[in-house]
């Protein structure tokens, strides 16, 4: 009888399993990249998402600025400039086909209505990315979030073949605590002072999730959100 595989074993066999699917390269992710919940369309924003993307920005106001970094003061606001949401675009459109981040425009019946970043996406020995978020005051405490973020999880997961993802939420912000809640992502502590956010620097709480969390939960995770 053939004896049965040790663990390691097994965990050997899974990696190799894994490296046999598909690996999409980051230079064939261009800007017709479309990805799909539910409800919620994800793609990269064109210079033609100007004027949704501005009406959204300038009439949330403090609503998403009061958890942002501050802008630098020479920065043109690219919600108030054509030209500067447009090189916005170029600059992640050359970061998504580097290999560096993704950035994608959330669309709920083919409105724009935020955004969803797989940022400081790193290879080598770490695999790992961050992923950051925002929504319209106006669609906030739908859903649409969470739906949003399980959706860039399993690009992150089944098509970067990247191994970690971490989401950094200042302790205050129940609202986007509730993202990580919903989608039961794992704490792993509060790191201090970690990022300045409008002239401040912030503790943030960090929450983790890893491609072998992803193989467990991916049922659940589809069925509830996908």
């Amino acid at each position: 009888m053939k004896p049965s595989a040790t663990p390691r074993q097994r965990g050997d066999k899974r990696v190799e399993q894994r490296s046999d699917q598909r690996v999409v390269h980051p230079a064939g992710l261009s800007s017709a990249l479309r990805l799909h919940g539910r409800r919620v369309m994800l793609r990269p924003l064109a210079a033609n998402d100007f004027a949704a993307f501005s009406e959204v920005r300038i009439r949330n106001g403090r609503w998403l600025t009061d958890w942002e970094p501050l802008r630098p003061v020479a920065a043109v606001d690219p919600a108030y400039n054509a030209e500067a949401f447009e090189r916005r675009c170029v600059v992640r459109e050359r970061e998504r086909a580097a290999g560096n981040a993704y950035s994608f425009g959330i669309f709920v019946d083919s409105m724009f209505c935020g955004e969803v970043n797989l940022n400081g996406v790193t290879r080598g020995s770490m695999q790992s990315a961050t992923v950051g978020y925002w929504v319209d005051h106006a669609k906030a405490g739908h859903g649409y979030v969470p739906e949003a973020v399980a959706v860039v999880t399993r690009f992150a997961f089944e098509q970067l073949r990247l191994h970690r993802l971490e989401i950094c939420i200042i302790p205050r912000n129940a609202k986007s605590l509730r993202v990580v809640h919903k989608l039961e992502w794992r704490y792993e502590g509060r790191a201090e002072r970690f990022l300045e956010i409008n002239g401040v620097w912030e503790d943030h709480d960090r929450f983790g999730f890893t491609t072998e969390e992803w193989d467990i939960r991916a049922e659940e995770l589809s069925r509830d959100w996908l």
